[in-house]
């Protein structure tokens, strides 16, 4: 018996030192990599919201600053909302992106609207540079503002012209708004508390996706951006604000006081747009994305070129793709972009999955011989399949910026329960006849683990981490939201045009890359599969 507890001991101190170690090793890979993830000193990070203005914006910021400088650019376009730009901008994850000076009064610091322009600019100026050192520079010369809109002959039909007139009939309508807009105090919360409307329903929509559901009566109401060129498209009366509510929304680069410190011709250079965007202008241009499909970067350059900001030779290399006769055309027409795409989402769930498998499997086989809290521990990270992922994505943010580290610590996290349960439970009901058998022959312990557990519980273990693969690459679409790039790029973007063959771009190589992992790992199995264990044909 004491021999027993003796080998019990020496085998768990062994697992806790490789575990230990692993850990360690992983820790240590990590904090290497993470300078080498992270801009150089002469690079500019640009950053941008997962709309299409906002996007557009950016990159004009972006293109300027390379045509003007000698400063390289990295893009980190598309991530998901306001908090998550702002969360990266504090922590250094990029340098600037366009940003909204109500936004920055109401949704950031959290204060009660204000009325004059001026006002509300020295005032977030004063408090961003003050509390965060970030840096409002001078507004691009339009504000886009929410507003609320509905199709001609139903406003007409139901006497709208106000938001106060819509008081009456609300509790009859059917609204479509954007996600942030439900959620954010200068959206429907504070529209609901001055003005005490109440809708029969309110569903959250994609901005494209709600102009045509209530284009087509779907749908009553939906909120809109001032600057928005679809409006000219679609025949929507927008009601007048007439207690005044939104804030104003002027539209100017945000920018973190440690760049302009370090690179001081950046807010010189950004200053060249101060004023040279009209509404009328941005509505233009705005409108060649949304609904004539021409590529942001495209539309950026013509824009620049306009103000007389870049040379011919500045002009990008991607230019608008012309409307395919059928998807495979357009797949084809894609094929660089979407090799480039499906690299880096190959790598983002690969580097999860195999922190996982390096993580998850040696602590099984410690739970295994430790079994008292097994579940406990089990159960406790089978939580983290309970967290959202786009939020996990967003916990990561505070600790790793945006990009590349921050997507793969999620798909990690994401990656270990599947794993750890099936790992446990293989090591732990693999066969205990053969196990007792191997005992009363005089095998060891460790002879008994190398040669009969493992072994018999390899197919369970594989088919956790056949699992696992599945949902790291599904989940790695995300990764787009946080500028980690991957497939999730063109679906995003997709949903933002309302253009089924972007959508689809992105997802059928995703789906396809399940599958081909999922049979890899499935070849790998029938591998270990221990002879007569096959299942008969």
């Amino acid at each position: 018996m004491k021999r027993w507890l003796s080998y019990t001991h020496n085998v768990r101190a062994t697992h806790v030192g490789l575990l230990g170690r692993s850990l360690l090793r992983v820790l240590v890979f990590l904090i290497w990599v993470s300078p080498l993830l992270a801009s150089p000193n002469t690079t500019i990070v640009v950053g941008s919201k997962n709309f299409l203005e906002n996007r557009l914006l950016a990159e004009m910021f972006a293109q300027l600053i390379e045509a003007q400088t000698t400063l390289q650019v990295e893009r980190r376009l598309g991530l998901a909302g306001t908090q998550v730009c702002f969360e990266a901008l504090k922590t250094g994850g990029i340098d600037l992106y366009p940003e909204y000076t109500g936004t920055g009064l109401v949704t950031i610091l959290g204060e009660q609207p204000m009325r004059d322009p001026a006002a509300v600019l020295n005032h977030v100026r004063t408090e961003f540079r003050k509390r965060w050192d970030l840096w409002w520079l001078a507004p691009l010369g339009f504000e886009n503002s929410y507003a609320l809109a509905l199709r001609r002959d139903r406003a007409q039909a139901l006497g709208l012209r106000t938001v106060s007139d819509l008081v009456k009939v609300a509790p009859t309508l059917k609204a479509a708004f954007g996600y942030e807009f439900i959620q954010r105090a200068d959206g429907l919360p504070g529209l609901k508390k001055l003005y005490g409307l109440q809708f029969r329903e309110v569903v959250g929509m994609q901005q494209s996706l709600k102009y045509q559901a209530t284009n087509k009566g779907d749908v009553d109401l939906l909120d809109v951006y001032t600057t928005d060129g679809r409006l000219a498209v679609y025949d929507f009366v927008v009601l007048e604000d007439d207690r005044q509510f939104f804030p104003p929304y002027d539209a100017t680069a945000l920018v973190r006081g440690a760049t302009l410190e370090r690179h001081p011709q950046l807010g010189q250079v950004l200053s060249l747009l101060t004023n040279a965007l009209s509404p009328a202008r941005m509505r233009e241009l705005n409108l060649r994305i949304q609904e004539q499909g021409e590529a942001i970067s495209q539309v950026a350059y013509d824009a620049l070129r306009d103000l007389h900001l870049v040379k011919e030779e500045h002009q990008p290399a991607t230019a608008t793709l012309k409307e395919s006769t059928s998807f495979v055309s357009y797949m084809w027409e894609r094929r660089a972009t979407l090799m480039v795409r499906t690299g880096e989402h190959l790598g983002l769930a690969g580097t999860g999955l195999l922190l996982g498998i390096m993580l998850a499997i040696p602590l099984a086989f410690i739970l295994e011989r430790w079994r008292k809290g097994a579940e406990a521990i089990i159960r406790a990270i089978g939580m983290s399949q309970t967290i959202p992922s786009i939020a996990l994505l967003a916990f990561m943010i505070p600790l790793f910026g945006v990009g590349v580290l921050p997507a793969i610590m999620a798909l990690w996290i994401y990656s270990l329960y599947p794993i750890l349960r099936n790992t446990f439970s293989g090591l732990r009901d693999a066969a205990p006849s053969v196990v007792e058998t191997g005992r009363a022959l005089g095998m060891t312990e460790w002879q008994i683990l190398r040669s009969v557990r493992l072994p018999l519980a390899a197919p369970t273990i594989m088919a956790g981490i056949r699992t696992s693969a599945i949902w790291t690459v599904g989940t790695a679409t995300l990764a787009a939201f946080i500028g980690a790039g991957g497939l999730g790029v063109p679906i995003v973007a997709g949903l933002q045009l309302a253009d089924v063959h972007l959508i689809l771009s992105g997802a059928l190589p995703a789906t396809i890359l399940a599958l081909v992992v999922d049979s890899l790992l499935g070849w790998i199995e029938r591998l270990l599969r221990p002879r007569g264990l096959e299942t008969s044909q």
